[in-house]
């Protein structure tokens, strides 16, 4: 099933982004992962605007490879440099619908 990871970014040092922009896509395309987006264009259409300086979504094809990604030893340092120089949350959600109404979507 596929699954997005939703990286929620506030950077608080940027030394780590050079690094990171030029070589973590390769990794996770390593595990089938596909940015669909890297943007710091963030928009609030509701409720209290994100205190975030970028988002990523990434989508892979299962839990298994998102999380194989996550935990790839070579994605440790840029990770490690992302959490030294951020707060950052990262999230997995998969494709389903949670009330099962949209009908191309699976129920979840």
């Amino acid at each position: 099933m596929t699954v997005y990871l939703i990286a929620d970014v506030k950077v608080t040092d940027d030394s780590w982004i050079p690094d990171y922009a030029a070589s973590v896509h390769g990794i996770a395309e390593k595990h089938g992962g596909k940015y669909l987006s890297r943007s710091a264009n963030i928009t609030t259409l509701e409720g209290t605007p994100l205190d975030t300086t970028v988002i990523a979504l990434i989508e892979f094809p299962s839990k298994e490879a998102a999380e194989a990604f996550a935990g790839d030893p070579e994605y440790a340092p840029f990770a490690k440099a992302r959490q030294a120089g951020s707060v950052s949350k990262l999230f997995v959600i998969d494709d389903s619908d949670a009330t099962g109404g949209i009908p191309y979507l699976p129920a979840g």
